[in-house]
């Protein structure tokens, strides 16, 4: 049982608590009001609307394409469904890396437009500006390091990261950078499990892990990966809870098949 039920609201502070006392954090992404009430109800802490929507949600390869714009849409139904979990919100691609000032007016429309809790955005040395000054407006920043699916094409590939020693210390010292500039927590993707025992080790704030072992202060998966949506997607660390790609066919068959044999509506579903 979670202690943490006396809390009507899960807020950056609350996350805070939850590494000093040792209970795991859950996060999974969401996108839509229907799912996001589902996803609420059961317990779920953080609900990211990720950038990941421009896959699973808009059939794009990478996360490049979706815009600012179609993340506060779809940020503004997750709120909408949302009581207890915190809400954070993707900065798309392009909405931040040019300069810290177009970063901040990203950031200030999602929470203004939206209602959501706190922003995450990828990268280290380069984006610490830019973490800076949202962070000073006013609002929360998470970090995300290793695999940062908006640099997909200067990596070629989405292979672990930082499984050398260069990259690994690299890495490390981005941490302890970002925590430095005022994140309240930290997104490790697809990076060796040592690796990520050790970061969350070194940090004072939490660490959410995709990809990166059981030694983060919390895990995060795609929402339409975990239940079984989205079939073609089968890495390693992921671990299906349903399969709703076989379920969902099916029930549609069966809707179907009753519209056309006039078994559907009966007299009991008729007015």
């Amino acid at each position: 049982m979670s202690y943490l039920k006396e809390f009507k609201k899960i807020t950056t502070q609350s996350l805070q608590i939850m590494k000093k006392q040792g209970e795991k954090i859950s996060m999974l992404t969401c996108y839509d009001y229907s799912m996001a009430r589902l996803l609420d109800q059961a317990g779920v802490d953080v609900l990211l609307v990720g950038d990941s929507a421009s896959n699973v949600m808009a059939g794009h390869e990478t996360t490049l394409p979706i815009t600012l714009d179609q993340m506060i849409y779809h940020a503004q139904c997750v709120v909408r469904g949302t009581d207890r979990a915190l809400v954070l919100v993707d900065l798309p691609f392009g909405s931040y890396q040019s300069n810290s000032e177009i970063a901040l007016s990203s950031a200030i429309r999602i929470m203004k437009e939206t209602g959501a809790h706190a922003i995450k955005l990828e990268g280290g040395h380069e984006v610490i500006d830019s973490i800076k000054k949202i962070v000073r407006a006013g609002i929360p920043v998470m970090g995300h390091l290793g695999l940062t699916p908006q640099s997909i094409y200067q990596f070629g590939s989405y292979g672990v990261r930082a499984k050398e020693e260069t990259e690994a210390n690299l890495l490390l010292d981005e941490a302890k950078m970002l925590e430095e500039a005022g994140c309240f927590g930290i997104v490790l993707e697809k990076i060796p499990a040592e690796l990520a025992k050790r970061v969350s080790q070194s940090l004072h704030i939490p660490s959410i892990g995709i990809g990166a072992g059981k030694d983060c202060d919390g895990q995060v998966l795609v929402m339409h990966d975990m239940l079984g949506i989205n079939t073609e997607f089968t890495p390693r660390f992921l671990r299906r809870y349903l399969n709703l790609g076989e379920l969902i066919p099916q029930a549609v068959k069966n809707y179907v098949a009753d519209v056309k044999n006039q078994d559907f509506p009966n007299e009991s579903e008729s007015y």
